[in-house]
């Protein structure tokens, strides 16, 4: 039977070494499950394949977006479905990957048909949160749906606003109403989940965030500053960035801002993720037989291991 290997993880738990091992020992592309790596033009924020990891196996979903396009995670499911149809034709085996939650349950499970909203709703929300703030609909969201505002971007309006309409205009929880039954799909989903020990992970993150600013973030900010309310820039790293040349943070500050909230993102991942029991998870910290850390080539090898038995 096809079989769709989804392999995903927190932001800096080494997803992209570990598909790319994968991915060339099953002759395969790798399908990107990233909702801003999909943007073009901001590699170093988003943490982009680079062009030499791109050359050694084919990314599919990776920088094919403008950076002002308006792009959700309903299109990412129809454009991936139509994607696997044609992959499934050559290989009974596909491999997608990435961090971003709503666009791998979308690709697996299938997105809930929401209501429309009206446009007094849309309108009331909109004045609400001009009026009232971010602050005050996060906590209204707290109140009404607590499972969603645990691990929805609180700093996203857009997002919160969206939530609230569905809540006012259905009076049920937008998490009841995301969670419904399962689409069938013609392929069986196989999830193998990456996480490491908490504070390697956040110690990864850190020098991550360094080494980005070493190549550039600075002024990879600095270049879309004039389009700073766009969808795709409305992420961790360049929202802090903007606030320093904003001048309401130092540098400094602006920096270990992108290091917390990209470890707070992390732990949004992982309560997300580990709500769904399908998932094997392998734990990138382990030792191996020797007793030592195992290394990248170590853990390639054993989840190729795991692929082959279940397929």
């Amino acid at each position: 039977m096809n079989t769709l290997v989804v392999i995903l993880g927190p932001t800096g738990v080494g997803k992209t070494e570990l598909c790319l091992g994968v991915a060339e020992y099953f002759h395969i592309p790798v399908i990107n499950a990233d909702s801003r790596q999909i943007y073009q033009g901001i590699p170093i924020g988003t943490a982009t394949p680079t062009l030499a990891q791109r050359q050694r196996v084919k990314h599919e979903m990776v920088e094919v977006l403008n950076i002002g396009d308006y792009y959700n995670a309903s299109m990412f499911e129809s454009q991936v479905l139509t994607l696997l149809e044609q992959q499934f034709q050559s290989s009974d085996i596909a491999l997608m990957s990435g961090g971003s939650m709503m666009y791998i349950d979308a690709v697996c499970d299938g997105l809930a048909e929401l209501p429309t909203v009206s446009d007094e709703e849309r309108t009331l929300m909109k004045r609400r949160y001009e009026e009232e703030g971010l602050d005050a609909l996060c906590a209204e969201l707290q109140s009404l749906d607590p499972a969603y505002f645990a691990i929805v971007d609180r700093n996203n309006y857009r997002r919160v606003i969206h939530a609230l309409e569905i809540i006012h205009t259905t009076g049920q929880t937008f998490t009841s109403l995301r969670t419904g039954k399962k689409k069938e799909r013609p392929f069986r989903v196989v999830k193998i989940g990456l996480t490491r020990q908490r504070e390697e992970l956040y110690q990864r993150i850190n020098k991550r965030v360094d080494e980005m600013m070493a190549h550039g973030l600075l002024e990879e900010a600095r270049r879309w500053y004039p389009q700073r309310d766009f969808q795709s820039l409305n992420t961790v790293g360049y929202k802090e960035l903007f606030a320093y040349i904003d001048g309401i943070w130092s540098l400094e500050e602006a920096v270990e801002r992108i290091k917390g909230n990209t470890r707070r993102y992390c732990r949004k991942q992982l309560t997300w993720f580990k709500r769904d029991p399908s998932i094997r998870w392998f734990d990138l910290s382990a030792v191996n037989g020797s007793g030592k850390p195992s290394s990248m080539e170590d853990n390639i090898k054993e989840i190729i291991k795991y692929i082959t038995d279940v397929i």
